[in-house]
């Protein structure tokens, strides 16, 4: 990855502010977001976790040439997750992320997508659409945009950004980004399968991918865990 700017704090405050830039503020209603960090009912599938950071290009590849061609062939057979690197902070209880405020903005965007529509075809997708325009998060128009083109409702997904004065959303971005933080990773991107290290990308490269890096190798290995979890291995 490209050299990295010094990490900037972001605090739930900062949340606020943005909501009110959007201009749009629903705290009134009584819709509630659903917790984006586990699919219930799933006890059977294999867990499929990638870890990024909003704004880091070898997130953008990562989705793009390993992660959504697995999906499209799988998607059915995994338990998947969607967290963030970052780091907390003791002040506000904020966090800081390596590609400054902007991206914290951006995790949060897609945490609340997956929080607001848990089917990781409908929040994947909308991620994806941000990822390849990764310079541009979190600029309103890209994030209607992309709303828009993946069936997201806008309004809902501001109100998550915001409720609560973005005491929420910042809970969910320190929540998974602790959980990066106690699973030892750091490098965007990286993709755990089955509670343990499958690949990374990182600067462009892919390493640590036992099993090989292409989607069809992963697509592999799930088919395998998914049959023996179900019994069906010889």
């Amino acid at each position: 990855m490209p050299r990295r700017p010094t990490p900037k704090r972001f605090s739930r405050f900062q949340a606020t502010a943005f909501a009110v830039i959007l201009g749009l503020f629903w705290l009134a209603r009584s819709w509630q977001c659903n917790d984006p960090t586990h699919n219930h009912g799933t006890a059977t599938k294999v867990p499929l976790e990638v870890h990024i950071m909003s704004k880091c290009p070898d997130a953008r590849d990562c989705l793009q040439q390993l992660v959504l061609p697995t999906m499209q062939n799988v998607s059915d057979k995994v338990d998947f997750r969607l967290s963030f690197i970052g780091r907390t902070t003791e002040e506000d209880d904020g966090v800081q992320c390596k590609h400054g405020q902007t991206e914290c903005l951006g995790n949060i965007l897609e945490l609340c997508a997956a929080s607001v529509y848990p089917d990781p075809k409908i929040y994947l997708g909308f991620t994806m659409c941000l990822e390849r325009n990764y310079k541009e998060i979190p600029k309103k128009e890209l994030i209607e945009d992309c709303a828009l083109e993946h069936g997201i409702d806008f309004e809902k997904l501001n109100h998550c950004v915001s409720q609560e004065d973005g005491a929420y959303a910042m809970g969910m971005l320190r929540d998974s980004v602790e959980r990066s933080a106690n699973l030892n990773v750091t490098k965007s991107c990286t993709v755990r399968l089955n509670n343990k290290l499958r690949c990374i990308l990182d600067d462009g490269e892919y390493y640590k991918c036992d099993g090989g890096s292409k989607p069809e190798d992963l697509v592999r290995d799930i088919e395998k865990l998914y049959d023996a979890a179900q019994g069906w291995s010889e």
